[in-house]
């Protein structure tokens, strides 16, 4: 049960975010400003973390390789992101995913996603949400997961 609930707020618990995965940093400075939020970026050798803090206090930060694609999106706070906004293409298939886990795993626990294509872990509870997307074949030369936060 805990996991269908995760689930359905991963769907129904919309807060305006950030680009979405696998897709242009182009929008960063859009979101930031649809979301009121503060925007700060962050540059190492082999990417680009772009962090928005909403006003609400969740924090999204999107990871930006050199080619300009965001390979990982990490969220946390108080309120879910938009995920269906926040992963974009991969929205469904990362659906498709928690409904097959749901039925090979019912019960509670956080909802964690591996697969060749896609890496989504997410976990937490009411007022404290947290949670991270990536693409395995999109990270740059040399990044590891832990690097995502």
């Amino acid at each position: 049960m805990w996991l269908a609930g995760i689930a359905l707020l991963f769907l129904s618990v919309p807060l305006t975010a950030s680009a979405e995965l696998g897709g242009d940093a182009t929008s960063v400075v859009a979101d930031q400003a649809r979301m009121k939020a503060t925007l700060k970026t962050t540059q190492s050798e082999a990417y680009t973390v772009h962090e928005i803090q909403s006003p609400s206090g969740t924090v999204v930060r999107e990871y930006v390789s050199p080619a300009g694609k965001v390979f990982a999106v990490a969220w946390r706070g108080p309120f879910l992101p938009d995920l269906h906004q926040i992963l974009g293409a991969s929205f469904q298939p990362f659906t498709q995913a928690v409904q097959a886990q749901k039925r090979e795993r019912p019960g509670r626990g956080p909802v964690v996603i591996q697969q060749e294509e896609l890496v989504v872990k997410s976990a937490g509870h009411a007022r404290n949400f947290f949670g991270k997307a990536y693409l395995p074949k999109m990270l740059p030369e040399g990044v590891r997961e832990e690097e995502i936060r």
